[in-house]
């Protein structure tokens, strides 16, 4: 997405042999009406200050001021329709981001709802309420074969509903705290170092699992036990017989099975892309490597503590902690236990990455498109307005 641009001027300082004024650029996030706004720093007097407030420091000013025709050439009703896509310029940069996260997860999920039905299968066989399973694990062929037996076609998106309704807050609070994060790490540089990511994505991570973890306990109930038709059947039979608590089991697993894996998804995504040539980033292949390969090693280094989670999530389970969960699992299963199904959530990850992405690029491109729309509506109209003056 392009940088939008501002112009910052200021007043060298008096006991200085130089004098004058001057100006560059800088990346400014404003409104549509506020693109052309002048950041200007001037004496300890602010006398010059424009419209606006300003921080002051030893020996400057800096206040923000909206030029005063911006809002005249503002582009008309009939411009508007006329130019539909200007339209979006209107909508704040965080909405609509929100919207292209919540669409994209939502649409991906829908895509790879199979296989993390089958994943959750092979990660909880045996330990489902009422079943005493003289094999100890299944594979994934016999997952497939299993739940197309038993449920048929519908049974590879059951509980699909409930994480499409989770994924979307999810999201959404997932993003703006990795954003906000991102800002309290930064050093007295400005800059954000690869600790102050790996931090941002920990506690991004986090804040987001705990605020959505009800929908997925609710999600998982709704998969792997019989008998169960709807998500409100699932809520209200566990506030009847197990209480509000239940909704929270495995909680702790789970913040310290996300926080590593979002740290260094992030991190991983955010360093490979920096490091790759301009041309490619900007290309939506670039992404998509990037997510793919960031992706997979976090999945590698943190699918144990998810297979722990899942288990410990399930009524019945024996393990009460995460110290009991993993010799218990390594004793039943063996080392391998712990990556039980994750085959099928590897495989997942192409389809995953690509869907987000991409539908997370084209709408960014769009909301660009829609600026310099924007932009050029107001441009037209203020050479109009010259035009006439002159005349």
């Amino acid at each position: 997405m392009e940088e939008e641009k501002a112009v910052l001027s200021w007043l060298n300082i008096s006991n200085l042999k130089a004098s004058g004024c001057s100006v560059f650029e800088i990346v400014l996030d404003r409104e549509p009406l506020l693109k052309n706004a002048r950041l200007c720093v001037n004496g300890t007097d602010g006398s010059k200050g424009g419209r606006g407030g300003g921080i002051r420091c030893n020996f400057s000013c800096i206040s923000v001021a909206e030029r005063g025709d911006q809002r005249e050439f503002a582009p008309s009703t009939a411009q508007l329709l006329k130019h539909p896509l200007a339209i979006i310029a209107f909508v704040p940069k965080d909405v609509s981001l929100f919207a292209a996260g919540a669409i994209a997860g939502a649409a991906s999920k829908t895509f790879t709802a199979p296989l993390d039905r089958i994943k959750l299968l092979m990660q909880t066989h045996g330990l489902r309420v009422g079943q005493e399973s003289t094999k100890k694990a299944i594979g994934f062929i016999e997952a497939i074969t299993m739940i197309g037996k038993e449920e048929g076609i519908k049974g590879y998106w059951k509980g699909n509903l409930p994480q499409v309704i989770r994924v979307i807050p999810y999201s959404a609070v997932q993003l703006f705290a990795y954003e906000t994060y991102k800002k309290l790490f930064r050093g007295k540089d400005g800059e954000l170092s690869v600790i102050g990511r790996l931090a941002a994505g920990a506690c991004a991570g986090m804040t987001s699992t705990f605020i959505t973890y009800p929908l997925d306990v609710l999600r998982l109930r709704l998969a792997v036990e019989p008998g169960y038709r709807t998500m409100t059947e699932v809520a209200l039979n566990m506030l009847r017989e197990e209480g509000v608590a239940s909704f929270y089991y495995g909680l702790g697993p789970s913040l310290i099975g996300i926080a590593p894996y979002i740290a260094v998804n992030f991190c991983v995504f955010d360093l490979v892309k920096k490091s790759l040539p301009e041309n490619i980033q900007k290309k939506a292949e670039g992404s998509l490597v990037t997510a793919l390969v960031s992706a997979s090693l976090a999945t590698l280094t943190c699918y144990p503590l998810d297979t722990v989670r899942r288990q410990m999530q399930m009524r019945g389970t024996p393990y009460k902690t995460v110290l009991d969960a993993f010799p218990g699992i390594v004793a039943r299963d063996g080392i391998i236990g712990l990556y039980r199904g994750f085959l099928p959530n590897a495989l997942k990850t192409l389809p995953n990455s690509s869907i987000r992405l991409t539908t997370y690029d084209m709408v960014k491109r769009v909301i660009a498109a829609s600026e310099k729309e924007f932009q050029r509506i107001m441009e037209e109209n203020r050479n109009k307005q010259n035009q006439t003056a002159s005349d």
